[in-house]
């Protein structure tokens, strides 16, 4: 006999186990499921559970979806319309990614490897990897959009969604401890990404059903649940920021549903830990390359974007760290706007620049800044297009520009240091590299203490962009194609090893840790000496000097000392003749301005090699246990004012050398003068008139006299002691502290007196 009170309290139990549940990670909700899963309150607006249909629900979820999104997918085909007349050349690329992806995957895909593309050949862990992010299904979508409903694309959008959804069932998905994931972070989250375009751009379609609505939603929840315990606690790397903005978007685009509150309070949280972390406190991302700093601004903005649509409040830190992304960006501009390549830029593989614009129109549409608005353009490319606001896009046609006013500054965090003359087209702008992150350094290149330099509009001293998949990836990301010093055949790069996944990425296990000796910017030079210990292996110890001199060229000391006889090199990047043996090598660019590197010591040999179009010059000084390079970088605009390499002294822009009117003694110094200063290398003692300077040890210094006040900078690698006799009593400043005739002179410090 059935005990009716038993069983009423049994369902009843059921009953609030089934409404109290948690979302999923290892399945998906069923579209007629999917309402047990709202929060209460929405329940209550839409009326009893239990009468809620498939049809109201998502006639629901697409009105609410309507007002979150970066824009109103009711919109969407005026949106399109605009699209194809703004974007025209877009067609033929959406027709040819989406034949791309459709011709080598089924709609109902394998997940796991091994499988094959649909021509029989196998499936590489790169290809996996791409598949995994659905980036090529956005072309799929715009297919159907382009070829007037064809429901051939729709269909094969949710039917591959369908795929990996059964997958999850069977367990028959790459996991993410086989080093390709298909749920891992970065992949997770560039897919929530897309799925949510998709869904946008298909709303508007009667032939999207509402049961297929409601599976795309349930799938995207799945994701926010699997995102949210897998990453529980914080991780350092681009990889779980990806994944962390895509829980926050699912959780301000989906907060009609449970979870969604604990998970946007644990994404913002863990997003901020990362801002804190890994956005240095000069505003540089911690892994110190462009692209990785742009696609942390995309991470980020992504959330902000939404949150600011929906009027949530966001934390002001995270206002202002996500501007100074922006500012960085303008900072380490070269002149004609664009910006150097550090370490794994990867957009472009073997460009020398990387063009910014598109991540600053960016930053001025959010923050409306005049000085980013310099470098943005008045069109956004066609993905940004998706992610703004009309207003945003109204904004685009009256972008008030403000020349930047800053010169020469530095990133002492992250270990960038940039020398810049100004933001005239033709002006000069040198880039060093001189920091290692301790946690994360896996994009780092061997370019530790290397320089990058803008001059006459061309890039004189380049660096380039890399690709993961190219077979010499570890080449380009060693040191023979940067503009660095060497020892021997030892590179900085060290024990280099592929992924786990094997797709192609790569990373080395050591690195030189440097050291910043100084940096010190004044208007008569700029000043950066810094170390590494990447030679202490063979028992050689390394400086570099490098001096901005009055603008008008840069020097470059490299200084090696060891117990044993070696080669010392310098790398430099271009395409160079030698137009007077090793010490001279010279470069010219399609408008007549070239580029001069003067070896100002006597060198041995010169050697040039190549790869991808790319060129670059070794010079070396031979069985040698202590030397130093000083090397003269000059950039000219035109034939008349080169270097003139038919003569043994030349002046180089009206510096003459080693012809000073200084008197000056040292076994092996070095001297360039012009008009009113002089720059001497390794110099003892120098003399002028009743002014006479002793130095306890062989000294780099500059001096500079005019209107009767002598200046003297030590650029030394070391502290020194001078004495200095022959100026006023009374006028002696060290560092504008008053001091007297003898003083102990650190690297960078400026003395003055009166004549």
């Amino acid at each position: 006999m059935i005990n009716h009170s038993k069983l009423a309290i049994l369902l009843s139990l059921c009953t609030c186990t089934l409404f109290s549940q948690t979302i999923k990670t290892d399945r998906v909700i069923t579209p007629d499921s999917l309402v047990y899963f709202l929060k209460d309150n929405i329940k209550k607006e839409l009326g009893s559970t239990n009468t809620i249909s498939q049809k109201e629900l998502a006639s629901y979820l697409r009105d609410q979806f309507a007002d979150r999104y970066f824009y109103n997918w009711k919109t969407f085909d005026q949106r399109f319309e605009n699209y194809t007349k703004t974007y025209p050349s877009r067609q033929k690329t959406h027709e040819s990614r989406a034949k791309d992806h459709m011709g080598k995957f089924e709609g109902s895909t394998t997940w796991k490897l091994p499988f094959n593309y649909l021509n029989g050949k196998p499936v590489n862990a790169y290809a996996l990897r791409h598949l995994a992010r659905q980036h090529k299904m956005i072309d799929v979508a715009f297919e159907y959009h382009y070829k007037n409903s064809d429901t051939t694309f729709l269909n094969y959008f949710t039917d591959q969604m369908q795929s990996l959804n059964t997958s999850l069932t069977q367990q028959a998905y790459e996991k993410i401890e086989d080093g390709n994931g298909v749920y891992e972070a970065f992949r997770s989250g560039y897919r929530v990404l897309n799925w949510f375009r998709i869904h946008a751009m298909f709303l508007s379609q009667k032939e999207y059903s509402d049961t297929e609505q409601l599976t795309t939603i349930a799938t995207l929840l799945q994701h926010g649940a699997h995102l949210h315990k897998t990453n529980a606690k914080f991780k350092s790397g681009n990889h779980q920021t990806r994944g962390l903005s895509a829980l926050a978007m699912i959780s301000i685009l989906l907060r009609d549903f449970v979870d969604t509150d604990q998970w946007y309070t644990h994404a913002m949280q863990l997003l901020k830990e990362h801002l804190e972390k890994e956005i240095n406190d000069d505003g540089f991302q911690f892994e110190r390359t462009v692209h990785y700093h742009m696609s942390d601004i995309n991470n980020y903005y992504f959330v902000y974007q939404l949150a600011k649509i929906s009027n949530i409040s966001v934390d002001e830190f995270w206002t202002n760290k996500l501007k100074s992304l922006f500012t960085t960006l303008t900072k380490i501009a070269y002149p004609d706007t664009t910006a150097p390549v550090l370490s794994d830029d990867t957009d472009f593989p073997w460009a020398e620049k990387n063009n910014i614009s598109g991540a600053l129109t960016l930053g001025y549409l959010l923050f409306e800044d005049e000085v980013t608005g310099y470098f943005a353009n008045n069109y956004v490319d066609a993905t940004t297009y998706w992610f703004l606001n009309q207003r945003q896009l109204d904004l685009l046609q009256n972008i008030k520009k403000k020349r930047p006013t800053f010169t020469s500054l530095a990133f002492p965090t992250t270990g960038y240091y940039v020398m810049r003359e100004g933001w005239k087209s033709r002006d000069k702008m040198m880039m060093i590299s001189a920091g290692l992150d301790d946690k994360k350094p896996d994009h780092q290149h061997g370019d530790m203490l290397g320089i990058q330099a803008m001059a006459n509009k061309n890039v004189v001293l380049p660096n380039y962009q890399v690709r993961y998949s190219l077979k010499d990836l570890e080449l380009f990301k060693n040191s023979m194609v940067k503009n660095v010093a060497l020892v021997d055949n030892e590179l900085q790069g060290k024990k280099y090893k592929g992924n786990k996944g094997g797709s192609g990425f790569g990373k080395f296990k050591i690195f030189p840790k440097p050291e910043t000796i100084t940096w010190k910017s004044n208007k008569d030079l700029d000043l950066f000496i810094g170390s590494h210990d990447g030679f202490s292996n063979i028992g050689v110890s390394y400086t570099r000097q490098v001096i901005n001199l009055e603008n008008d060229f840069w020097i470059v000391k490299d200084n090696f000392s060891g117990e044993q006889l070696h080669t010392y090199k310098q790398v430099w990047q271009g395409h160079y003749t030698h137009e007077n043996g090793p010490n001279l090598l010279r470069s010219s660019f399609s408008d007549g301005s070239g580029f001069d590197i003067y070896q100002l010591r006597k060198i041995d040999e010169v050697s040039s090699s190549g790869a991808r179009g790319k060129e670059w010059s070794v010079v070396s000084k031979n069985a040698s246990k202590n030397f130093s390079f000083i090397t003269v970088l000059y950039p000219f605009p035109g034939y008349s004012i080169r270097i003139n390499e038919d003569k043994e002294n030349p002046k180089i822009k009206g510096w003459s050398t080693n012809a000073s009117p200084w008197d000056s003694k040292g076994d092996h110094a070095v001297s360039l003068s012009n008009n009113s200063s002089s720059v001497f290398f390794d110099v003892e003692e120098i003399s002028l008139e009743n002014v006479h300077i002793k130095f306890s040890n062989a000294i780099d210094v500059y001096v500079k006299n005019s209107s009767g006040e002598l200046t003297l900078q030590s650029i030394h690698t070391s502290k020194v002691e001078a004495t200095i006799i022959g100026l006023r009593k009374g006028t002696l400043k060290l560092n504008g502290e008053s001091t007297n005739e003898t003083i102990m002179l650190k690297p960078g410090d400026i003395f003055t007196g009166k004549l």
